[in-house]
């Protein structure tokens, strides 16, 4: 297995979206998220599928994940019909708090199936403690998707980390 690296987005300042697009063959592609940053407290983040570089924000996403949590066990997150693919990171502004990912596309250029992704998100919160989410969602749409969007909930932005779209040969 080899990457070929497709676009970057590397966040030094208040970011409210991330955008990676570049899919172009029906390859599976994979997106990584290195030191990520939140401004505000206690956050998910909010991904959609981007289609000819604009996100899809009907009600076309389902996801599911389970929620790894040190010092507590497990939660089991489900839902259906939603405006985005959602994942907890419970992260926080403290200075040594971030997350890393690894998010994997397939079928994203097809016209014919849905765009489906697959998520591992470790997560570090200065409680201290560790948070770890895996699992994936569909966007329940038939038509090429050519990447994603990451947006935390509500009003808060990204304060740091870069994301990176990679084709995977």
């Amino acid at each position: 297995m080899g990457l070929v690296q497709v676009a970057t987005n590397t966040v030094t300042s208040a970011t409210a979206n991330v955008t990676l697009t570049g899919i172009s063959d029906d390859s599976v592609y994979m997106v990584t998220g290195v030191g990520v940053g939140v401004e505000t407290n206690i956050r998910e983040v909010n991904m959609r599928i981007t289609k000819s570089g604009s996100p899809q924000s009907d009600s076309e996403y389902d996801y599911a994940y389970k929620g790894l949590i040190s010092n507590a066990g497990f939660t089991n997150v489900s839902s259906t019909n939603q405006t985005f693919i959602r994942w907890d990171s419970d992260l926080g502004t403290g200075t040594s708090e971030f997350s890393n990912f690894i998010i994997y596309l397939h079928n994203f250029n097809s016209s014919s199936e849905y765009s489906i992704v697959s998520f591992e998100i470790p997560t570090w919160v200065t409680t201290p403690q560790i948070f770890g989410d895996i699992g994936g969602g569909i966007h329940t749409q038939t038509s090429a998707s050519n990447g994603i969007s990451l947006k935390w909930d509500g009003t808060a932005t990204f304060s740091s980390g870069e994301m990176v779209l990679y084709k995977v040969i």
